[in-house]
Parts: structure tokens; sequence; C-alpha cells
């Protein structure tokens, strides 16, 4: 049992996705802090609030609907997202483009279709017919 889990840990991908969750939320704190340290208190400048939580704010008798939070943090995800197209997907597409470009693939030989091996024994079977 523990020699299964062994190999499991030691595959590259496993190791790979702890770096990229690891750097993936060092990312998420420096856009978090640009999206509340800049952006929203410039947005909350437009809406006349201190910052974009505090925008928004629907009363409806005893309860605060904070539409203003939620749009703030739907900034913040547009901004991680963007954020990590650019710094990890662009660059990776990238890499694997060049590398394809430096090492072609070699082209299987691909298996005949059920038609053409139809075709290949109606073939055969006139010719010993005949």
């Amino acid at each position: 049992m523990l020699k299964g889990f062994k190999e499991f840990i030691a595959q590259g991908n496993v190791i790979d996705l702890a770096v990229a969750v690891v750097i993936g939320a060092a990312f998420t704190a420096i856009v978090n802090t640009i999206v509340e340290q800049l952006i929203n208190p410039l947005i909350g400048l437009l809406f006349n609030a201190e910052n974009l939580d505090q925008a928004f704010i629907v009363e409806v008798g005893s309860a605060k609907f904070g539409f203003g939070a939620v749009i703030a943090a739907i900034i913040s995800f547009l901004a991680v997202a963007l954020v990590v197209y650019f710094v990890f997907v662009v660059p990776m597409n990238k890499m694997k483009e060049l590398q394809a470009a430096r090492n072609p693939a070699v082209e299987e030989d691909t298996l005949p279709t059920e038609q053409e091996l139809l075709i290949e024994i109606r073939d055969a079977l006139r010719k010993n017919a005949s």
C-alpha cells in the first residue's frame, strides 16, 4: 500500500500540481491586494463610497445587500484569471509550440477504416471466385 502511495507522490504531475497551487496562492494574494488597495478605492470614488465594498448597498427592511462586494469579488477573480493567463498559460503554450516545431511528431501508420477492410475482403472474394 505504501509503495503505491510513494509511486503516486513521485510522479511529476503531482509535484507540478503542488507547485502550481503554491504559485497560484501567491499570485492571488498579490492581485487581491492590488484590487483591494487600488481598484476598489478608485471605483469607490466614482460612487461616493470609501471603497467598492461599501458601494451599491441596498437595504430592504433590516437586510442589507452588498452588491458592491459581489462586484469587487468578480473584479478580483477576473484580475487573477488575467494574470494567470498571461503569466502562465501564454508562455507555456509558446513553449509547447516551439518544442513541437523542434521535434515534429512521427506520424503513425493509420489503420484502414472498416469500410476499406470490407472493400478489400469483397475484392479478394471476387478474385478467388473467378
